[in-house]
């Protein structure tokens, strides 16, 4: 079954829209589901199955909403990107969330390796491109995005998201030609993220054999209905 998830980026403890990866430039979420831009509101109304979490605040350092996502994590089922660098981040993470994103932004292959080991079936990897590229600072990685899906097929990971931070906010819509490239180099499931627009991308990624894909921005402004997330 096709997986439509609802994106929460949380900062400072409120609901922010994320613009291409661009945190200076975050503001509170305004939305056709709420008016209020504090998650937990939004949770309520809107009832999603399963959510992703990116925890901006301990991705850049200055704090962390580790409350908040627990109490989000005891309504629904949630996969929680805190910018994990090492095993202590991710064993606080495994802590209040159902899967522990690694970001290629932040975590290294043989941390990815060694999480994967540690918690099988609870590791999700997030694929980071900016500019075409895999955005990251491990040597290993730095390849093609469908060489480091390939790459992959040797850990014990529970789904690869694809997130093109350019995309991230826009509604630009989906690469499909490039998401029906990578789908056919993994073994595991592919999330598509960044820049899904209407229901139109996600028919489109159904038929090229993507498993499901990240929501936000069309979720907020009636694009895509909320009940495709519940």
């Amino acid at each position: 079954m096709f997986r439509v998830i609802f994106v929460l980026d949380i900062l400072n403890g409120i609901a922010v829209h994320a613009i291409r990866g661009e945190r200076s430039k975050y503001r509170p979420i305004q939305s056709m589901i709420t008016s209020s831009s504090a998650p937990l509101e939004i949770i309520s109304a809107l009832r999603p199955k399963e959510v992703y979490i990116a925890d901006l605040d301990r991705l850049q350092h200055k704090g962390d909403n580790f409350e908040l996502i627990g109490k989000i994590s005891s309504r629904t089922k949630t996969m929680v990107d805190t910018g994990v660098q090492n095993m202590d981040d991710i064993e606080k993470c495994a802590d209040i969330a159902d899967t522990v994103i690694l970001g290629t932004e932040t975590a290294s292959l043989d941390l990815i390796e060694t999480a994967a080991k540690r918690f099988p079936g609870r590791i999700n990897v997030s694929i980071d491109i900016k500019g075409g590229r895999v955005l990251t600072t491990d040597r290993k990685m730095e390849t093609r995005p469908g060489e480091l899906v390939k790459l992959l097929n040797n850990y014990e990971i529970k789904d690869i998201i694809i997130l093109n931070l350019d995309r991230v906010g826009t509604g630009a819509g989906i690469e499909m030609d490039f998401f029906k490239l990578v789908a056919g180099y993994s073994s595991h499931d592919i999330l598509a993220g960044g820049g899904v627009r209407d229901m139109d991308d996600i028919n489109m990624l159904k038929k090229i054999d993507i498993s499901g894909a990240l929501i936000a921005t069309a979720l907020h402004n009636g694009s895509i209905p909320p009940e495709l997330v519940r």
